[in-house]
């Protein structure tokens, strides 16, 4: 989880890029609202939205790695594709936020039952994912 977000640890990966810069931080630390809320691929769907996602995403899986009801309703965490600056800003501190809270939440678990590690092992896939789908869309905005 901590190499998808910050990247990775040192000279080797779990993924396929050793940048320091490679993780969901790196990748999105410089950009601007304008270029977070480009639309790219075929639905469409913009980096912002992707940050959206993650951030209910990743608050949902806290709540069940925590004990409580974690009901996925996706309608509305794909609800923000385009950004300012102050909302961008909010958007990238709410991600980072939520991200501590789910460390937390594994590093606390006293035990773990099959259910919580599927949300805990979930979080990673899901998360690679969005990494690499931002990442995409962003080598698409790069070579426009």
């Amino acid at each position: 989880m901590r190499e998808a977000f910050d990247g990775p640890p040192g000279p080797w990966t779990y993924f396929t890029d050793t940048s320091a810069a490679a993780g969901i931080f790196g990748t999105i630390g410089t950009l601007g609202a304008a270029a977070a809320s480009r639309p790219a691929g075929p639905a469409g769907s913009t980096i912002a939205g992707h940050v959206h996602h993650l951030c209910s995403s990743l608050a949902l899986t806290t709540r069940g790695i925590r004990g409580g009801p974690a009901v996925r309703d996706r309608s509305t965490t794909w609800s923000v594709t385009v950004v300012d600056a102050e909302q961008w800003d909010d958007l990238q501190a709410r991600l980072r936020r939520e991200y501590a809270a789910l460390l937390v939440a594994l590093e606390t678990r006293p035990a773990w039952d099959e259910d919580t590690l599927g949300d805990a092992i979930g979080a990673i896939a899901h998360t690679a994912y969005h990494l690499g789908a931002m990442r995409q869309r962003l080598a698409v905005q790069r070579a426009d």
